[in-house]
């Protein structure tokens, strides 16, 4: 049926309808929960930690591989040691990308 509403609304958006308030309700409810999950699924992907590439991480900060290199040095972004090859904390990437680090 949702996707019959919206069907409706494409084809005939100043159409009037009659809802009971119960069925309002309810919708509304459901809307407001399925929004909630979407939102939840959002901040548990955001928590879990990622390790990418210096390749990625200079892709992702729009930067050359030795600007890394530098911040490295200057401490402001420090790669991690993950099966011999450099990897960097997401969080700390985003970080960076929301510019709480003085670059």
């Amino acid at each position: 049926m949702e996707a019959n509403l919206i069907e409706l609304a494409k084809v005939c958006p100043n159409a009037i309808i009659s809802v009971k308030i119960g069925d309002l309700i309810e919708a509304n409810e459901a809307l407001v929960a399925k929004t909630k999950e979407q939102l939840e699924q959002i901040v548990t992907d955001q928590a879990a930690e990622t390790y990418p590439s210096r390749e990625k991480v200079a892709e992702l900060l729009d930067v050359d591989k030795s600007t890394l290199w530098r911040w490295a040095k200057r401490g402001l972004l420090v790669p991690i040691e993950i099966g011999g090859k450099r990897r960097y904390k997401m969080s700390d990437v985003r970080r960076m990308l929301n510019g709480r680090t003085a670059l």
